[in-house]
């Protein structure tokens, strides 16, 4: 007989989908290490045996849910990218697409960005890797816009990606206290203003990098 508040037989895809809704709920109000098993199965409305014949232990329900956000993040910038063909724009939209990922109600960003775990290589590695895809496609738009080359390209894509999550993540700290689109474009507009300053392509790179170390 079912226990009384447990879950029915579901589809194997659909009950992993409900576990990692309840870990992540636990993950994001207590951190990894004071997160419990018994707390996420009872959040589930499972028993830990069903619990642990989809994941057999804690660490394997973060990663899980790290490597679901970590594509999220990446899937979000590159969507942003592809949307339109003016720079500006497409810059915009990339920025955008933190502000929205921070913004969510499930609070995933905590996992991904705050995460307490950040010293298990298996998890600095998704982490590291949201830095490495969305710094790399950010830096396509900026080398095609600006000459620049693919090292230096990438280096202020770098810059970008970090300065839009963590503004991002203190907009939502601060309960959005100025509209999410205001921000953004706020956000935006420093970046890209930033970026005009740099040579356009078919400028001469030598001299204006001498005019700028000059002055």
């Amino acid at each position: 007989m079912q226990e009384p508040g447990r879950s029915g037989r579901l589809p194997r895809s659909a009950r992993r989908a409900q576990l990692l809704e309840a870990a992540q709920a636990v993950f994001v109000e207590s951190g990894y290490h004071a997160a419990a098993m018994d707390e996420i199965a009872d959040r589930a409305k499972v028993s830990k045996p069903v619990l642990y014949q989809h994941f057999p232990g804690k660490l394997d329900l973060y990663l899980a849910l790290i490597d679901q956000h970590t594509d999220e993040v990446i899937n979000l910038v590159r969507a942003a990218l592809a949307s339109t063909t003016d720079n500006p724009t497409r810059f915009a939209a990339a920025v955008a697409a933190f502000f929205e990922f921070v913004d969510r109600q499930d609070a995933a960003f905590r996992l991904v960005f705050e995460s307490d775990l950040i010293n298990e290589p298996a998890v600095a590695h998704q982490v590291q890797r949201i830095s490495t895809e969305c710094s790399a496609a950010i830096a396509e738009v900026i080398a095609e816009d600006t000459g620049l080359s693919n090292e230096q390209s990438q280096l202020l894509g770098v810059a970008l990606v970090g300065m839009s999550q963590v503004v991002a993540r203190y907009w939502v700290q601060r309960g959005g206290s100025i509209p999410r689109d205001e921000a953004v474009s706020l956000v935006a507009t420093l970046g890209w203003r930033g970026l005009a300053d740099f040579p356009k392509v078919g400028d001469d790179l030598d001299t204006v990098g001498s005019e700028v170390t000059a002055s």
